[in-house]
């Protein structure tokens, strides 16, 4: 069965058992997952008053938007993540008796680490991105529902931190020099551009309240 499939007590449950996944990347993902819920459900309370709030429409007819396929994407990230980790454990389970089945096992090895430093970086785009969304929904949403806006960029920006510390992880086992790079540099950016959207959002949100 497929982690976001199961009931919350049951994922609850395999998460603080002693099973190897899921883990982290997982949870950073459904964080993720949270914080778009959260900022979508801010714009639809606002479109529902689109008179009261004239000047949040647009935005917040855009966030629904934008947002809805990149919510997906996380949704299924939950399990991604705990399918990267599985490939690594059962390539280190190959044999590894001759020339061939050790060469075999490296590759499965490096084919798998590299699977799972995209997954989690991939968790990082896309809260990245539900970032910059939600920011445009500060100041022009429904003020009833502040906090709840509050908690998404909480949950967006615990998505990325934790997928980041899942990418560093990996990093070292990406043979592709290239690759690690790239997600190094690029991981870095996001992170960095994150907590500054992050923290001068929720400032603005409970300076308002």
């Amino acid at each position: 069965m497929k982690l976001v499939d199961m009931k919350v007590t049951e994922y609850l449950d395999i998460l603080r058992s002693d099973a190897p996944a899921p883990g982290g990347g997982s949870v950073s993902a459904l964080a993720g997952a949270q914080g778009f819920a959260l900022f979508m459900m801010v714009a639809d309370l606002t479109l529902q008053k689109p008179e009261k709030y004239a000047d949040g429409v647009a935005a917040c007819k855009e966030a629904v938007k934008n947002g809805t396929p990149l919510y997906e994407e996380l949704i299924k990230q939950v399990d991604r993540d705990t399918d990267a980790f599985n490939i690594i454990a059962n390539a280190f389970k190959m044999p590894k008796s001759t020339d061939e089945e050790k060469q075999a096992r490296r590759k499965a090895i490096d084919d798998g680490t590299l699977v799972a430093t995209e997954v989690p970086f991939n968790t990082m785009k896309y809260a990245f991105e539900g970032l910059k969304i939600a920011e445009t929904l500060v100041g022009v949403s429904n003020p009833n529902a502040a906090s709840d806006l509050g908690v998404a960029f909480l949950q967006l920006m615990a998505a990325i931190k934790g997928a980041w510390l899942n990418v560093k992880i990996n990093l070292p086992g990406v043979k592709d020099e290239a690759k690690a790079k790239f997600y190094e540099e690029e991981g870095q950016k996001m992170y960095d551009q994150g907590e500054v959207i992050a923290k001068k959002c929720f400032g603005e949100i409970l300076s308002s309240l």
